[in-house]
């Protein structure tokens, strides 16, 4: 008699699975820095006020 084994479902191993939530954190963390940082460009940014001394 031949048994046939059910196949299981290919899962990721342990160090597989580590990665991907590692990737996942990293995107995340990227995503997050990526929302809160200014452009260079905006004009709401904070500009040094320069301003003039009177002369005597």
């Amino acid at each position: 008699m031949i048994r046939r084994t059910r196949k299981e479902p290919d899962r990721p191993t342990g160090a597989e699975a580590q990665a991907a939530e590692h990737e996942a954190a990293k995107q995340r963390i990227l995503d997050l820095a990526e929302a809160e940082r200014t452009p260079l460009d905006d004009p709401t940014q904070a500009v040094p006020v320069w301003q003039r001394r009177d002369r005597p």
